[in-house]
């Protein structure tokens, strides 16, 4: 009887684990439906008709669209452009608008050259190794975000020396899936071997 629930309680277990990822998507499909929702009955409240509401969202999606081509075709668009150079020039909100800008960048995997490096580091000690994000550089010594699973949003900041980093062939979206999955999804598992140990 003892065998049997246990085995029953590992099955729950097991059930539970598998169906994670479909309640995740089900949350962040319900969310962004609730945002459009209080989003459209915000604007229908104010102006009191369906028709210029839908208008509006009409035309909000219009814009979006246009960016996201314009940003494809030259790397740049001109309303974003302008946005930038307005908010440079107020205080305060320059900082919070610069800075989530470069966050935003660096998970979108945006960069001047287009790849966001991804490295090794010894972490907490020697002879453990964690993925990093490459945020930035200076001379010989490289800025890096060290993400934290199973959320890679959240983590610290470090200042490493390039001699005790190991640069790694993983992308942003791979290094991503790795941390989320807590090790489970590891595409290019024989860097493990260049790994000094």
């Amino acid at each position: 009887m003892l065998n049997k629930l246990k085995q029953l309680s590992e099955f729950f277990l097991i059930g539970v684990l598998a169906i994670i990822p479909i309640v995740v998507v089900i949350q962040v499909v319900l969310l962004t439906k609730r945002l459009i929702e209080d989003l459209f009955f915000s604007v229908y409240g104010s102006v009191d008709s369906y028709l210029f509401t839908f208008m509006i969202f009409a035309i909000v999606l219009v814009a979006l669209s246009y960016i996201g081509y314009s940003i494809v075709q030259s790397r740049r668009s001109i309303i974003i452009s302008t946005v930038d150079l307005l908010m440079a020039k107020i205080p305060l909100l320059n900082t919070v608008y610069r800075i989530s800008k470069k966050v935003i960048n660096m998970f979108s995997g945006s960069d001047s050259d287009g790849k966001k490096e991804v490295v090794y580091i010894e972490y907490p000690k020697d002879g453990l190794w964690v993925p990093a994000y490459v945020t930035n550089r200076s001379d010989e010594w490289y800025v890096l975000f060290v993400p934290t699973s199973p959320n890679p949003t959240s983590g610290f900041t470090v200042l490493v020396h390039q001699s005790k980093v190991i640069k790694s062939e993983l992308n942003i979206e791979e290094v991503t899936s790795f941390i989320v999955s807590i090790g489970a999804d590891f595409p290019k598992s024989e860097e493990i071997a260049k790994l000094p140990h």
